[in-house]
């Protein structure tokens, strides 16, 4: 894996016009963005079945008259008023004479001849916080490794290989699969949560119930938090090793801001307006019969100064003063 990691977006683009896609997958491309063109005419099916996006970029003749349109843009708000909502404005586009409260479901405008407020958009609300590269490429091998030596615990997980995704940044707040796991992070450069999110039915799928219970009858859903608790705690471990220092004076204060989850609709918020910084894992078995998508979410709600911050390596003797490497 490279030093370099570009994070990336993923954005619903809602438009019918070929040229101009072709010139907003252009602009994707150059800003990293993943641009998600939708074809199907039930746009909040489609919508429902992404849960990490960064935004929407929609034109203002996408449906067949401009009250289909706001009607649409005014569901999407309603449904999730966290992703921000670009409008491309047409020639005949009749925008500035809306009513404020129409105005106000988008967070900008553009035209394609002028993509310079989309460029605007994207550094305010999606990459608006900096990641140090150290930082997302250090997670993600860290948390591949925790995922492949998995296996070697208690014979529970067996032949199962570590796909990847590249690192994007996603606003959504909706939580992906029936088990999640949070845990605090915190230092003198971050306060926040890691938090990791599956499938209950996956987990049960690939690994079989009779391996998970060691022939003690079928595994139930706590058997899942388990795993899920174990992994969660030894990334929780790997993270402290590799990113905060052992006399690491913390973050000096303590202020909490509550974490509001509405499991009827999947929605969690950490009290910031702020993206999180995503990772995706799929662990699937040597066959490629069963996957299992692991998503890893770092939400730095509470404190985020990354120029404090400061990769770890270890050397030989930190290993012997730590008691974890022995001499003889």
């Amino acid at each position: 894996m490279s030093d370099e990691m570009q994070l990336v977006s993923k954005v619903l683009v809602l438009d019918n016009s070929p040229e101009c896609f072709i010139q907003i997958k252009q602009f994707c491309d150059q800003n990293g963005l993943i641009g998600l063109k939708v074809t199907s005419t039930n746009i909040m099916a489609i919508l429902s079945a992404y849960v990490d996006l960064g935004a929407i970029l929609l034109s203002d003749n996408y449906c067949e008259s401009q009250a289909d349109t706001l009607d649409l843009a005014q569901q999407i708000h309603r449904a999730r008023p966290e992703l921000p909502i670009v409008l491309r404005k047409t020639s005949t586009s009749n925008f500035d004479d809306l009513p404020e409260k129409q105005r106000k479901l988008f967070c900008a405008t553009y035209t394609i001849d002028n993509m310079s407020p989309l460029r605007k958009v994207i550094d305010e609300y999606i990459f608006s916080l900096v990641y140090p590269n150290a930082l997302v490429r250090g997670i993600s091998e860290l948390t591949v490794s925790t995922l492949e030596n998995l296996s070697t615990l208690e014979n529970r997980f067996k032949h199962i290989k570590v796909i990847t995704e590249t690192p994007y940044i996603v606003r959504d707040r909706i939580i992906f699969g029936e088990v999640c796991s949070l845990i605090p992070l915190e230092s003198s450069w971050c306060r926040g949560y890691m938090m990791l999110q599956t499938e209950e039915g996956g987990i049960l799928d690939v690994l079989g119930y009779n391996e998970l219970t060691m022939n003690e009858g079928p595994a139930a859903f706590r058997t899942v938090n388990n795993i899920l608790a174990e992994l969660t705690n030894l990334l929780w471990g790997a993270f402290k090793t590799h990113f905060i220092a052992a006399d690491d004076p913390g973050p000096g204060f303590a202020s909490e801001v509550p974490i509001v989850i509405n499991h009827q609709h999947k929605y969690i918020s950490f009290g910031s307006e702020n993206p999180h910084l995503c990772f995706k894992y799929i662990l699937t078995d040597e066959n490629n019969s069963h996957f299992i998508p692991v998503y890893q979410w770092f939400a730095f709600n509470l404190y985020w100064s990354p120029e404090d911050f400061k990769e770890i390596y270890a050397s030989v003797d930190d290993f012997v003063d730590s008691g974890e490497l022995e001499l003889f």
